[in-house]
């Protein structure tokens, strides 16, 4: 065992353990709503929570991959996963909460649901636009970290 994995390492990757066994168990939970529904269909995010949990737990092995190879300080690859990580488990939470309510089937359409509350317009912009910068700055910090490593090796 490597017992010198960094913080940001061991963090993405029990995020992405944590991520597989949410999307397994919302699996269960669309399969449980297929049965039961007269057209065979779980509510739509459901079935969103279920393949995004899946698609998040291997996009935390790849920055779990970055971080490992990234050249730059602990602490940057840090807040560099974690602001995925963040906003990962945000979107599967969203995704979550209105497969239980089955409130809406696109939830950035207007006005937006949230059970039976009408959420501000700007507030579900400024979630987005954060978590366009978080996910998207976060991967191109660890990538240009893991570039400078990795690309010496290539030629």
């Amino acid at each position: 065992m490597d017992e010198t994995l960094s913080p940001a390492v061991a963090m993405a990757i029990l995020a992405s353990g944590l991520f597989l066994v949410i999307g397994l168990l919302t699996g269960v939970w669309k399969y449980v709503a297929i049965m039961q529904s007269a057209k065979a269909r779980a509510p739509y995010y459901v079935d969103i929570a279920h393949r995004a949990s899946l698609m998040y737990a291997s996009a935390a092995l790849i920055l779990a991959a970055l971080a490992y190879f990234s050249v730059w300080p602990t602490w940057i690859n840090w807040w560099a996963v974690l602001a995925n990580v963040i906003y990962f488990a945000l979107a599967i939470g969203t995704y979550v909460i209105h497969g239980a309510l089955k409130d809406t089937d696109n939830q950035l359409r207007s006005p937006h649901r949230l059970g039976p509350m009408t959420l501000p317009r700007f507030l579900i912009h400024l979630f987005m636009w954060s978590l366009i910068m978080a996910e998207i700055g976060g991967t191109l910090v660890l990538l240009a970290g893991a570039w400078q490593f990795l690309w010496p090796l290539i030629l």
